[in-house]
């Protein structure tokens, strides 16, 4: 006997039976429908599907259930690189405020002369608070043996280092293993152009947090 709605008398339970036996698993199947005594809302019926699901439909809901949870995957993972990301250039961002604060005291004070010894030094020590993923200073550390996702400051490179955690979507830096290194610079005036800051005879305009390798993300 055809299935058929009427909106007046099915409720919505009704209406959910309905559109469930509409799926492909019942459809162009044999049914067998019981009938039940009469309720308060008319006769009530059962409706069963002597088959169930097909190895070919069971294949199908398999294959896109593992397409859905691929691109779940993949957008996790993404999503990750870019909380790594962000998070490694606002540590970057805060240190280069902590910088320009240190240098407008330093001008306000009339003492630019105590900027000089500040390059290649450790910019951690100009914050308040240290990220916890701060490990420290370290010399002659073999940076292998660190745990990823951590800052280190090298006191024999006179570099600040980021072990970078999903190496896969870095580009750039040092290799093996993957990492970004920035240095604590003096600005000047090179006036007679060679490179090197004379004391007395170059103006110091500031410091600045300067990548020593490129580097880029990639998603």
């Amino acid at each position: 006997m055809p299935v058929s709605i009427n909106s007046k008398k099915l409720d919505k339970l009704k209406i959910v039976t309905y559109c469930f036996l509409r799926l492909p698993c019942f459809i162009e199947k044999e049914k067998k429908v019981s009938w039940g005594n009469e309720g308060p809302r008319g006769r009530e019926y059962v409706q069963h599907c002597d088959n169930g699901f097909s190895l070919l439909e069971l294949v199908i809901v398999i294959v896109i259930i593992s397409v859905l949870m691929v691109l779940a995957m993949s957008r996790l993972l993404a999503l990750q690189v870019d909380a790594e990301r962000v998070t490694m250039e606002m540590v970057a961002g805060t240190l280069r405020s902590a910088i320009g604060m240190k240098v407008a005291q330093s001008i306000v004070k009339s003492r630019v002369d105590d900027l000089p010894p500040l390059e290649g030094g450790n910019p951690m020590t100009l914050l308040a608070e240290t990220p916890p993923n701060y490990l420290g200073e370290k010399e002659g550390v073999d940076p292998e043996k660190l745990e990823t996702g951590n800052w280190y400051f090298d006191k024999r490179e006179k570099a600040l280092v980021y072990l970078v955690r999903h190496k896969g979507f870095f580009a750039g830096g040092l290799p093996n293993p993957p990492r970004a290194r920035f240095m604590l610079r003096l600005v000047y005036s090179d006036r007679n152009g060679n490179g090197v800051f004379d004391r007395g005879v170059e103006p110091v305009e500031g410091l600045r947090l300067s990548p020593m390798e490129k580097y880029s993300w990639s998603r």
